[in-house]
């Protein structure tokens, strides 16, 4: 099973767009730049996203995209389905021809694979990655005071 640039690039965008929606619309370019994905590449995506309505653009100076709805009504199959990624842990790519044109010996248990894996990430909102973001954000602050809060307890 293998999920490819096209659909990891598409989930880091959204999240990009998520953490930075309080901004206003966001540009590509910011993306782009935060995310080290080239802007011709997010361009392509982003057509893609938005003709399944999950992002939308705001025209003009201070122009961008935004969430077309809520973090927690976007899901991250939806994402991975917009950009025309196929998660399938098949060989034939689901067409049943894997043994010389006949279904092989292990088609249905990579097809079910496949299918526990698009479930899995129907399960996954948009609003659970962006508090996991944030959750790992307040740890790494944690972490980078506590020598400074473990010195400030020996000494007081």
């Amino acid at each position: 099973m293998r999920l490819t640039t096209k659909g990891r690039y598409a989930v880091t965008a959204m999240l990009d767009l998520a953490i930075h929606s309080h901004e206003g619309p966001i540009s590509l370019a910011g993306i782009s730049k935060r995310q080290g994905i080239s802007l011709s590449y997010l361009e392509q995506l982003f057509s893609k996203l938005r003709k399944q309505d999950l992002v939308s653009s705001v025209r003009g100076p201070g122009g961008g995209y935004r969430l077309s709805r809520e973090a927690d009504a976007i899901f991250i199959a939806e994402i991975v389905d917009a950009v025309n990624e196929s998660i399938d842990a098949t060989s034939c790519g689901g067409a049943g021809n894997c043994n010389h044109g006949e279904v092989c010996l292990t088609h249905h248990l990579w097809s079910q694979l496949s299918m526990q894996i698009h479930q899995f990430l129907s399960n996954i909102s948009l609003k659970s990655l962006l508090e996991k973001h944030n959750e790992s954000q307040e740890q790494e602050k944690l972490e980078e005071n506590a020598p400074e809060d473990q010195i400030l307890e020996m000494m007081g």
